[in-house]
């Protein structure tokens, strides 16, 4: 809710023909009002002849008018799928999931999504082959229905799909095989690119199946490395359909990146470069290490910067071979997420961030990874006597606002503060000339008030929050006072929108931001003068 007025310029500080003895008592009214409601107001003194000023208190951002990225391709925002999973996201031909569909659209309005199939299952899967018994490490066949449901959901979204090619096979047969099935299922026109194989550096070390011992046995000798895996990839990859364009290579390590530039030089038919990065791992590792998961690891600066620093020599590499990068696996925590961390609020304060980061290195696009019951999902799908719905989960909200900041065609601009570590700034134009700001508090304890420097004088900016009861939470996320409770079956928002609005304090912007809560201002030189209000952390 508005709070009063700033004094105004002109014959009358209240505006035209209002005088003082009829605007305090509404005031008055109006203070009484928000704080029944739960609203924090910024209130100066309406008495005062002063302008308003800006608090000492506040940390001043200044935002240039100056590019700081290149603009956000379409499709920034997508989905990666294990292979097993598709079904109980898509549905079937004769009974797709209108909640599903709704929700990837929330993410890419008027775009092609791009939704990759992949991840472990990538080189669990394959495609009957005439003439080639089954290989150990299968564990699921892409059958008829499969190929039908996935072209129906594609076709639903006019979607470019990235379908994962088993590689640690090491048969071109099979990867033939598979590739000319998913060619033919999913359709030539929605089929975006074949990625052979998935993270191929842990073939050695990792078993691809179990002996009748027991014993992991894996694709690849121990030894297994670069310039082997160069070598495979030239002989299975001749085998594959030439009509689509080839995607790789689908790696983790970040020693693998030194080696782009030969990948790509040996390989032109490759069009898309794609790795996978997760900030904190699950398996394999320490407590006491900062890679951990905990909510203070991910809620660290390093956590939603790393992933994107980590390839910024990378972007630079593809793109001197005029390839996009893609980072086709993200998500918060390796081996399928990590509970109390993945699941809560934190993830969305942490992916919004991370986003911001990935596209200011020039990274052209990012799937999060999902898979039916994994920790990290950022919503399930459940489907009872042909109704479909859906529960959101945390993290969603924070992709949906991020989808939001920074439609197609925006460049970030250049943002300056001297702020603590838990406050992230970020600031973009659209093609339309339209700024936004997004304020992301990460801090679990304290609130935090900005005072924003527009890149061009401002009348008026309007807000939405993006909060949670806590941190920790797993429930209760709201965005723009909206949500998708516990269920629904419709993939849409409900309830009231609830905006704030804001007028300059000499020149800036003032925003008291909660702990634990991003804003996401839009600035609207046109908007009439209005008070400025925040709403008090619930």
């Amino acid at each position: 809710m508005p709070g009063p007025r700033h004094p105004a310029t002109g014959p009358s500080r209240y505006g035209p023909g209002i005088s003082p003895a009829r605007i305090l008592p509404v005031a008055a009214l109006v203070v009484a009002l928000a704080l029944a409601a739960g609203v924090d107001l910024i209130l100066h003194d309406t008495r005062a002849t002063a302008q308003p000023t800006i608090p000492r208190t506040a940390i001043q951002v200044t935002i240039a008018d100056r590019p700081d990225s290149r603009p956000v391709p379409k499709g920034f925002i997508g989905l990666s799928i294990e292979y097993h999973s598709a079904p109980g996201y898509f549905g079937t031909p004769t009974d797709p999931d209108p909640v599903f569909l709704a929700l990837v659209r929330n993410l890419s309005e008027g775009q092609s999504p791009v939704i990759r199939f992949g991840g472990d299952t990538t080189d669990w899967t394959w495609a009957p082959t005439p003439g080639v018994p089954r290989p150990p490490g299968i564990r699921y066949t892409l059958t008829p229905a499969w190929m039908a449901a996935t072209h129906a959901a594609a076709q639903a979204l006019d979607a470019r799909i990235i379908a994962g090619v088993n590689f640690e096979s090491d048969s071109p047969r099979i990867a033939a095989a598979e590739s000319g099935a998913l060619r033919r299922g999913i359709g030539r026109p929605y089929l975006a690119g074949l990625e052979l194989g998935n993270e191929p550096e842990v073939y050695g070390a990792l078993g691809w199946y179990e002996d009748p011992d027991g014993k992991p046995v894996p694709g690849r000798p121990r030894t297994y490395g670069f310039e082997p895996y160069l070598r495979d990839y030239a002989r299975v990859s001749r085998a594959l359909p030439r009509g689509v364009r080839l995607v790789g290579p689908a790696s983790g390590a970040p020693r693998w990146l030194a080696g782009l530039g030969r990948y790509l030089t040996a390989n032109p038919r490759v069009r898309l470069a794609t790795f996978h990065r997760y900030p904190l791992h699950r398996c394999f590792t320490p407590r006491k290490s900062p890679f951990f998961p905990t909510i203070s690891n991910l809620l660290a600066p390093a956590a939603a910067s790393g992933p994107a620093t980590s390839l910024a020599a990378g972007v630079r590499v593809a793109h001197a071979h005029g390839t996009p990068l893609r980072v086709d696996e993200l998500n918060s925590v390796s081996c399928g997420g990590a509970r109390g961390v993945s699941d809560t609020f934190a993830s969305a304060l942490w992916v919004l961030d991370a986003l911001f980061n990935m596209a200011k290195t020039g990274v052209d696009g990012v799937n999060i990874h999902t898979f039916q019951k994994a920790i990290y999902e950022p919503f399930a799908m459940a489907e009872r006597g042909g109704h479909w719905t859906g529960q959101v989960r945390p993290m969603y909200y924070g992709l949906l606002m991020f989808a939001r900041a920074a439609p197609p065609g925006s460049r970030l601009l250049t943002t300056s503060y001297r702020a603590p570590a838990t406050l992230r700034i970020w600031s973009t134009r659209s093609p339309g000339g339209a700024v936004r700001v997004v304020l992301i508090n990460a801090s679990r304890r304290r609130p935090v008030t900005v005072a924003v420097g527009p890149p061009t004088p401002a009348r008026g900016a309007t807000g939405v929050w993006l909060r949670a009861p806590r941190v920790a939470a797993r429930s209760g996320v709201t965005l723009g006072g909206q949500t998708f409770g516990a269920t629904t079956a419709t993939g849409v928002l409900t309830g009231p929108s609830r905006t704030f609005a804001l007028h300059p304090v000499a020149g800036h912007l003032v925003v008291r931001l909660p702990p634990a809560s991003a804003t996401l201002l839009t600035l609207d030189p046109r908007s009439p003068r209005a008070a400025a209000a925040v709403p008090k952390r619930s």
